[in-house]
């Protein structure tokens, strides 16, 4: 993606359901937990490097030894920093000569149960008090609370203030600080009414606590806790005693799968990530049931369970897009299928003239689109071909049949991005020429009666278009520069996990508020901020999203056309074209992620179009805020 966006986070769970004696007498080592979720760890660092942190729980622990080891790190480098301090104590000797039940009660992290997390932190300042996973503590074990998630929740100021009503006094106004001590209230409650009923029946305080940890109604906190959460959320939690859960949101906004034998349970925000680290067969990996919960005892019984209702899914299509890793089955065929369906638009672009058409593509995420996008021009040639056959009518010779069949699409690596430079340069002037050497180009595979056509995964403000690499494709002297978005036009603020939240950041939504302009329609735009101010106060539930119609006087093709003219600047020779994935195609491509908000504005949850009603009076008013 030519525009940086930064985006969700990645949760990590390994829950070992043998002694650690058989990983080491099987694996070759106690530590095969702790070694898996480093390799799921790195292999999720696509979805966040702002922050780590692992969390251990050792069973069973004796009293008066430490069953809840948590390191975290918010250095440039967090996992590697995480894992380092982690792996201090354990030197080749100890390895060698210590077995797994002297480690266990000797040193950290030798445990059954982990929970790592990998952080961007899209609401909240990034320090270390903030890094994941979070802990409350007491020297009650089941009392202890580790909790890690890839989240946004639209309504914190509720959920913050129902903890103020019910007597708490939290330490930070952050999301991940509100849903720690929502979902430890209830955790609280749970356990004390546990306290009364087992008083009441006559146990010593001794067995009161093991019956407790033995029966929590883990499913009875998460429902409770979680009722008014409005958002996408999958969140992680280890209790100290040894229960372990994932929660996922009821629209299934937010990924989450497990994999389960009787050796080991496991969760990572991607399904890849699982398979590569513990080389699982495709079919053993299983999607957490939106609304559901998996829930992972302290005895090692392990269940998915629903938590609230499922609502119609909405999937976020973005993971398929661009955020996930690409090498999932499914995500590298809807990558290549967004391509394919291309092919009309830029046959129509180019008007049909193929022979004088470069394809190419904006590293690297881009790549696989761009191999369904050259399949699709290749399937064209192949029904061009087949016509031109039947039409000679017999007619043919040699030479006639090599022109028809060595046609092929054009492709060549054109565009390479070097190491970014450093931007220690004050002047704006000078900063923005030094951007414009972050990529580079190939020459010499461009012709001056060429179309050159480079696809990208998606458009989000246009700048690095407009700064550097149409720039630097016009050096190539092509007829005709098209840029193409494997995604539609993004029109409207994310508030689910993808940090896009200002109105004034969307290359659409600044185009279409030019044309409103320019067609006399400026009337619009101050009907639109009066409609949202007008829903100020009301329950997030009574809010309509508007802003819808600051679009719907323009084609997606004319909003194209105007962006098309804001990234093109007054020294590029090469006419451009911007060409936008189809929604609908978007629906053929990713039929199971169908969550298109920042496409449509048809937000899953009602706290989505009070997000977006209030960007639109941010962007209105000029504040440079958040918008939740």
């Amino acid at each position: 993606m030519s525009d940086i966006l930064n985006h969700e986070c990645g949760i990590a769970l390994v829950r070992l359901l043998k002694p650690l004696e058989y990983y080491h007498n099987k694996y070759g080592s106690y530590l095969y937990g702790l070694n898996r979720l480093y390799i799921m760890m790195e292999k999720q660092r696509n979805r966040g490097q702002e922050g780590a942190g692992v969390v251990g729980v050792k069973l069973d622990m004796p009293p008066g030894y430490k069953y809840m080891d948590r390191v975290r790190s918010c250095d440039s480098n967090p996992i590697q920093e995480v894992f380092k301090r982690i792996n201090e104590p354990f030197d080749s000797d100890t390895l060698k000569n210590r077995d797994s039940k002297w480690a266990k009660m000797n040193i950290p992290f030798v445990s059954e149960i982990y929970l790592g997390h990998l952080r961007y932190s899209t609401f909240g300042k990034n320090n270390i008090d903030l890094v994941h996973p979070l802990k409350r503590a007491s020297n009650w074990r089941s009392r202890n609370l580790a909790l890690a998630a890839n989240f946004n929740l639209t309504n914190i100021d509720e959920l913050f203030e129902s903890l103020i009503q019910a007597g708490q006094h939290p330490r930070y106004y952050a999301d991940t600080v509100t849903l720690l001590e929502k979902v430890g209230y209830y955790l609280d409650d749970e356990i004390q009414n546990r306290y009364r009923k087992y008083r009441d029946e006559g146990l010593s305080k001794i067995e009161i606590t093991q019956q407790i940890e033995e029966n929590l109604d883990i499913q009875d906190v998460l429902r409770k806790s979680t009722e008014n959460w409005d958002g996408g959320y999958a969140v992680a939690g280890v209790l100290g005693h040894g229960d372990a859960f994932v929660v996922r949101d009821p629209w299934g906004i937010r990924p989450a799968y497990y994999y389960h034998d009787d050796e080991v349970v496991v969760v990572a925000s991607e399904a890849s990530v699982i398979r590569t680290s513990f080389r699982v067969d495709d079919a053993g990996i299983k999607e957490i049931k939106p609304g559901h919960a998996l829930i992972a005892r302290q005895n090692g019984n392990v269940d998915e369970v629903m938590v609230r209702e499922p609502m119609e899914r909405s999937s976020c299509s973005f993971e398929r897009i661009y955020f996930s890793r690409g090498n999932d089955r499914n995500i590298y065929k809807e990558r290549k299928k967004l391509g394919e369906l291309l092919s009309d638009q830029l046959i129509e672009a180019v008007n049909g003239d193929l022979e004088n058409t470069v394809f190419s593509f904006i590293p690297n995420t881009a790549e696989t689109s761009f191999y369904g996008m050259v399949k699709g021009i290749q399937q064209y040639m192949v029904n061009r071909k087949i016509e031109q056959l039947k039409s000679a009518n017999g007619h043919i010779d040699d030479t006639f049949i090599e022109k028809i069949i060595s046609a092929e699409p054009r492709v060549e690596k054109i565009v390479i991005k070097d190491a970014k430079l450093r931007t220690f340069i004050t002047s704006d002037g000078d900063r923005e020429m030094m951007v414009g050497h972050v990529y580079d180009v190939t020459y010499g595979a461009v012709r001056p009666e060429d179309n050159l056509i480079v696809i990208d995964d998606s458009i989000v403000r246009g700048t690095t278009l407009r700064r550097s690499i149409l720039r630097i494709l016009d050096t190539l002297h092509p007829k005709k520069i098209i840029i193409v978005s494997s995604a539609p036009q993004i029109r409207y603020p994310d508030c689910y996990g993808i940090d896009m939240t200002r109105m004034g950041e969307f290359i659409a939504f600044n185009a279409a508020i030019e044309l409103l302009k320019e067609n006399g329609l400026e009337s619009i735009i101050e009907d639109v901020y009066q409609k949202c101010k007008s829903q100020v106060g009301l329950p997030k539930e009574m809010y309509v999203n508007y802003v819808k119609e600051i679009y719907s006087n323009f084609t997606d093709e004319e909003i194209s056309s105007k962006i098309a003219e804001m990234v093109k600047s007054k020294d590029i020779k090469a006419e451009v074209q911007v060409v936008f994935q189809k929604v609908d195609n978007l629906y053929l491509a990713c039929p199971e992620n169908s969550g298109d908000w920042y496409f449509s504005g048809n937000y899953p949850t009602p706290g989505g179009n009070k997000v977006v009603n209030t960007a639109f009076i941010n962007w209105r008013e000029g504040r440079d805020e958040r918008s939740y």
